[in-house]
């Protein structure tokens, strides 16, 4: 067997993607208040991801200070895709329009206050990505209607799935047939935690 990279951590953290001031400004944001952000590498898969799917019609949910968004936001605009993004809490939702509104990003995204599994009960549009990045407890609630809001073909990528609170949300789509899954152990750079699982879900009935 070819010797693996000594301090894999420690290299691949050399490849943690550039940002810009916007987006350095959030992480330093969300580092100073505690907020949980999925940071660049993650935000940067989101983004590679949602370009790869040719995603026009995006919905997040868990909007937060709106880092996630943007790279969402940018993935999409080649497109002239849009984003509906969900966040319970109105002052974050405010937040995320005004860095929204920094980066360019008002008349792509769409920012909704209300709580995930409420709103996503009342849609009707069909989705081609579904990013999930909710309270860990409200994963299985939200199960249901991320299958009736997402096309088939359509991608549900899941951050935190190694928190205690996604464990039975991890059980349950693995064990259906609608959805091709993978759930990932990671280790993520400036991610929230470090060392997490992500779940990568394609529904397919």
């Amino acid at each position: 067997m070819a010797a693996m990279i000594a301090d894999p951590e420690e290299y691949f953290r050399g490849f943690v993607p550039p940002r810009d001031e916007l987006l350095l400004e959030l992480e330093r944001e969300a580092l100073h208040e505690r907020i949980p952000i999925v940071g660049p590498v993650v935000g940067e898969l989101l983004y590679i991801l949602a370009r790869a799917v040719r995603a026009e019609r995006i919905l997040e949910l868990g909007t937060a200070t709106g880092y996630s968004t943007i790279y969402l936001g940018r993935a999409c605009q080649e497109h002239k895709g849009q984003v509906i993004s969900l966040e319970w809490d109105e002052g974050m939702a405010t937040r995320a329009r005004r860095n929204l509104a920094k980066a360019g990003l008002s008349d792509r995204v769409e920012v909704l206050v209300g709580s995930a599994a409420d709103l996503m009960a009342e849609m009707t549009q069909e989705f081609d990505l579904i990013f999930m990045d909710i309270d860990k407890e409200g994963y299985l609630a939200a199960l249901p209607y991320c299958q009736h809001l997402l096309k088939i073909g359509g991608l549900l990528f899941t951050d935190n799935v190694a928190f205690q609170g996604a464990a039975e949300f991890n059980r349950e789509i693995f064990s259906r047939t609608a959805w091709r899954v993978v759930p990932l152990l990671c280790w993520l750079p400036h991610h929230s935690p470090e060392k997490d699982g992500l779940s990568l879900a394609l529904r397919v009935l």
